[in-house]
């Protein structure tokens, strides 16, 4: 597979729809190439199902008064394809992420695993801004919340899935069950809060208040990290109840797609998410923060990349340091980006 270079994109003083204008072919290949999950079968089968996805997901945008629903609405407009609203409500994916010591920094280290083709080819680095500063977000075009990103100074951060409730019944039955649920809460979703914390949080500790306190839409695990020794933790979520566990005095801290906390004995059991999340939580336990120091991604092995892993990023919001590089699966599909390398001018490319 060819490589490419991850592009940078400095969005400050504009918005989301800003960068869509400026990539609309990339956006559509995007929706395109999630349509091929399952090959051919589910590409036909979502000119039928997109269109209903829309209509459900932009409902439910609206009856929850979602802060970026005219965005997303924009975005629908510029793009005239269906699939815009159910891309940006859809959370169904496995990640690795943890805090790791560095001195007296903390690193966060991050694999977004996603089984859409193309996004770890597609990735974008975007600095955007808000009243708290700017962030470096790795994003796409047409996607409103935020998954990965750094804030200079201020703190990194990351989401992972969150395991599925059981509520007793096959697979399928446990899935359609919480899409109900989802359905019927008025908080907001997980993004979308990740998102207002950069635009909004001026420290780690104001951004940890907001994600372990907000109610939000789905179960989800957030990972933090700050500027100074200690400060970092992963907060696993439910709506309206966190568990917060704090890096400490500890060397890593990490989360996969299982829950670790006493949140595991809340209802009826927990289903983890994608493949070997123990597995993959056991192994992100055996890195530690010198391993991530180099410029490379020599220490990803499996179980934690995989035939779904798309972006790979370790970022340093004390020192400034972010790498990242896109895969498709266990191949490498961009360059390694590594932010301190680049002056600014360098990286300054307007929309």
């Amino acid at each position: 597979m060819l490589k490419t270079t991850i592009p940078f994109v400095d969005l400050r003083g504009k918005t989301p729809v800003d960068l869509l204008r400026a990539f609309p072919d990339k956006a559509s290949g995007l929706i395109r190439a999630s349509t091929f999950l399952f090959g051919w079968p589910s590409h036909l089968l979502s000119y039928f199902a997109l269109p209903f996805m829309d209509k459900r997901s932009h409902a439910w945008l609206t009856e929850t008064q979602n802060p970026y629903l005219y965005e997303i609405e924009t975005f629908a407009d510029i793009l005239d394809v269906p699939g815009v609203f159910a891309l940006n409500t859809c959370y169904e994916w496995g990640c690795t992420s943890g805090v790791y010591r560095s001195g007296e920094s903390v690193s966060l280290l991050r694999v977004l695993d996603w089984p859409f083709a193309e996004l770890g080819k597609q990735v974008m680095m975007v600095r955007q801004s808000g009243k708290a500063g700017d962030f470096y977000n790795l994003t796409w075009p047409a996607m409103s919340g935020v998954f990965t990103a750094m804030a200079p100074g201020r703190f990194s951060a990351a989401i992972n899935q969150a395991p599925m409730r059981r509520h007793g019944k096959s697979f399928l039955g446990d899935w359609l069950q919480n899409r109900k649920m989802v359905r019927d809460e008025r908080g907001i979703p997980p993004e979308h809060l990740l998102r207002r914390v950069f635009e909004t949080a001026k420290t780690y500790d104001e951004a940890k208040k907001m994600l372990s306190e907000t109610r939000i839409s789905l179960p989800v695990i957030f990972v933090l990290s700050g500027i100074g020794a200690g400060e970092g933790c992963v907060i696993e979520r439910l709506e309206n109840t966190a568990e917060v566990a704090e890096l400490g005095a500890r060397q890593q801290l990490v989360a996969s797609n299982h829950f670790t906390s006493s949140l595991t004995t809340v209802g009826e059991g927990w289903r983890p998410r994608e493949e070997d999340s123990e597995g993959r939580w056991k192994q992100a336990s055996d890195i530690l923060g010198h391993d991530l120091a180099p410029a490379h991604f020599d220490w990803l092995r499996a179980p934690i990349i995989s035939k779904r892993t798309r972006l790979c990023a370790v970022m340093d919001a004390s020192s400034m340091r972010l790498l990242a590089q896109g895969f498709e699966g266990v191949t490498p599909a961009t360059d390694i980006y590594n932010l301190p390398a680049e002056s600014y001018e360098q990286q300054r490319k307007a929309v």
